[in-house]
């Protein structure tokens, strides 16, 4: 008998939208099922159902559905609450938006422990600390008393897994647990949950958009495409025999390779010399440094004309702080120089030259403005007397370059999937044709498929205007399909840099092989 069974699952908007439609699964104990597809396959929405998550005034589900567990149909038990956080556990998707800003860890963790087990004070505090040594969290002692902002991604993702295996769950989901993680915290994450696994017998729903993620960790695995299971199988055989066009192309979204030509004939267009970036971490009584953080830490690098510079390494290693610093829109020591510019250049020069996309088009674009106004306002800056005409045939031009269309120019943010916002941020930067475009992580936490998408347009632009790239990535495999050198940055230096096939085939340092094994 299945453990958990879920039966013709049907889910609708009140105003008659279908969202899911007569889904079926079945979950064996100790058994690990992997659920892939793109953002809106109805994955999550799945997940929420299970426990019963979903605002009844809003989300209305089929007659005929029915998740049963324990003997009890979850959609209709009144005893629901004593199934959430004990016997089935959630791992939501972004940890940061799901821990409370305003608690330390050790009050979260404790509060399930106090709730379903009646523990005093003295018990859960022992108990949240023997669980963040589970997961793995260095210095656990020392993190119960952190908040959530003072965590990295992977020390908040095992925050939410200790939060979820403290009443030693029959069922753990896991909810995208290493989107937009680095390659080897990812690894970590997905043998942390394998070892929970074989040491509690528990089972695990895996929910992930990457397919290539689950066949590490899945025994079983379902596709999901709009709001339908297409085809389920056991891992090995959905990989060697995979029958529908959409699971086929799931499991051939790898990035197509760069043609590499010679870049050392290739002239400068920006140079870097000793640039350090520092953060003061504590002060004296007199405002004095007393500790002091070098994010950025005396690095010297250049940028070829036409080319892709990719910056590579684990959060905190200092990529994102040093393409700040590059686009000039932190405080820096050293020099960053535009090559062929003689003497000082201009700070609205710099910026029209030097356009920057960040990693969260959601949070970087005014939900406030439209797309035509987002787009525009570089010109608004930068050319103050374009007409109007002018600048609106700008604005197009820009929204076709990426592939979106006059259509969406009266559009806000919040009307748009992920990969077309980030197309959005994309022709903001394009619009004033700069010459350099610097890249924060621009498909992280986006679809295979449409990081694929995003990464074949910013190469046709490339190629079509000869702009220079600065590629920021945790995921070497995009760094390889599309830059032509590429610097390993750890701890605030670069640690190696060399031309893209020279750093994948003959790595020198050990870390670099690790980056390149977790991502291979």
């Amino acid at each position: 008998m299945a453990l958990l069974e879920i039966r013709h699952l049907g889910l609708r908007l009140s105003d008659g939208r279908r969202l899911l439609d007569k889904v079926s699964l079945s979950l064996e104990k100790g058994q690990i099922l992997g659920i892939v597809g793109e953002s809106g396959s109805g994955k999550s929405l799945t997940a929420l159902s299970i426990l019963n998550l979903l605002s009844p005034e809003k989300f209305k589900y089929d007659a005929c559905s029915e998740i049963l567990f324990d003997g009890k149909n979850l959609l209709a038990t009144k005893d629901i609450q004593k199934v959430r956080g004990d016997k089935i556990a959630l791992i939501f998707q972004e940890p940061m938006s799901s821990l409370n800003p305003l608690h330390k860890i050790e009050k979260q963790i404790a509060e399930t422990l106090v709730l379903h087990r009646g523990f005093n004070g003295k018990q859960a505090k022992r108990e949240v600390l023997r669980l963040l040594k589970m997961t793995g969290i260095r210095n656990a002692r020392r993190r119960m008393e952190a908040y959530p902002f003072e965590l990295s991604g992977g020390q908040r993702q095992r925050v939410m897994i200790a939060m979820a295996m403290a009443n030693n769950p029959e069922i753990l989901i896991a909810d995208e647990p290493t989107t937009a993680l680095d390659v080897t915290v990812q690894k970590q994450i997905i043998d942390l949950l394998l070892d929970l696994k074989e040491k509690t017998g528990m089972a695990i729903i895996f929910i992930s958009h990457d397919l290539r993620l689950v066949k590490k960790i899945a025994d079983y695995i379902c596709v999901m495409k709009d709001g339908k299971i297409i085809e389920a199988n056991k891992a090995e055989n959905l990989f060697l025999y995979p029958r529908e066009d959409y699971t086929k192309e799931l499991i051939n979204s790898f990035f197509s390779l760069k043609n590499h030509n010679n870049i050392k004939k290739c002239e400068t267009v920006l140079s870097a010399k000793n640039i350090l970036v520092e953060f003061v971490l504590k002060k004296s009584f007199w405002g004095r440094p007393k500790e002091v953080l070098k994010a950025v830490n005396d690095i010297s690098l250049s940028l070829k004309r036409g080319k892709t510079l990719g910056i590579v390494g684990e959060s905190g290693s200092g990529k994102t702080t040093l393409g700040l610093a590059l686009a000039r829109l932190i405080p820096y020591k050293g020099q960053v120089l535009l090559e062929g510019v003689a003497g000082n250049v201009s700070k609205q020069l710099f910026r029209k030259t030097v356009q920057i996309v960040f990693q969260d088009p959601y949070n970087s674009l005014n939900p406030r403005m439209n797309v035509e106004d987002i787009v525009g306002e570089g010109l608004d800056v930068h050319f103050p007397t374009i007409s109007k005409d002018e600048r609106k045939k700008r604005i197009i031009k820009a929204l076709y370059e990426v592939g979106l269309g006059a259509d969406v120019a009266e559009k806000y943010p919040h009307e748009f999937s992920g990969g077309q916002r980030q197309r959005i941020a994309i022709a903001r930067a394009l619009v004033l044709e700069p010459e350099i475009v610097i890249l924060d992580e621009p498909t992280s936490a986006l679809d295979v498929t449409i990081q694929r998408q995003v990464m074949k347009l910013l190469q046709e632009i490339q190629e079509k205007r000869k702009i220079s790239y600065i590629f920021i990535s945790h995921d070497m495999a995009a760094v390889r399909a599309i830059a032509d050198q590429i610097a390993v940055m750890r701890d605030g230096r670069i640690v190696e840099m060399g031309e893209c096939e020279e750093i994948f085939n003959h790595p020198r340092q050990e870390y670099t092989k690790e980056l390149i094994a977790a991502a291979m």
